[in-house]
């Protein structure tokens, strides 16, 4: 079984990758960090360091672990299914970040598509 984070370069998404290596580990399970997107100007694209930083910590990990980063075209929530359809996930691990009552009704949530979408349990994180 897989646990997989979507990881995104915010205090959100160090929360998801966090509370992902706590689970991983606990279970003895593979860990699989993925960050996604589009591309173009889309924010939640790491860039070279972030994922190298990223990887050489789940590198240090007593488990099996791995960083992948898509750029793709695909959307984000694409991505994600498709590891989830893949990888035999057991919990996907997401960050929340908090949101003004109109940016909730004017920009939608990612999380929400997620957590409508996915065939697995989601555990959903909010950073300190």
């Amino acid at each position: 079984m897989t646990i997989l984070v979507a990881y995104v370069a915010r205090p959100e998404g160090q929360a998801a990758l966090d509370k992902g290596i706590e689970i991983a580990t606990r279970r003895n399970e593979r860990l699989v960090v993925v960050n996604a997107g589009p591309g173009g100007r889309d924010e939640s694209i790491v860039d070279g360091y972030e994922g190298e930083r990223v990887a050489e910590r789940l590198s240090q990990l007593p488990i099996e672990a791995e960083f992948k980063h898509f750029v793709r075209g695909k959307s984000t929530i694409e991505e994600i299914e498709e590891l989830v359809d893949q990888l035999q996930v057991s919990v996907l691990v997401i960050g929340l970040r908090k949101r003004s009552p109109v940016g909730k009704l004017l920009l939608g949530s990612m999380a929400q598509e997620i957590l409508l979408n996915v065939s697995c349990p989601v555990l959903a994180v909010k950073a300190n």
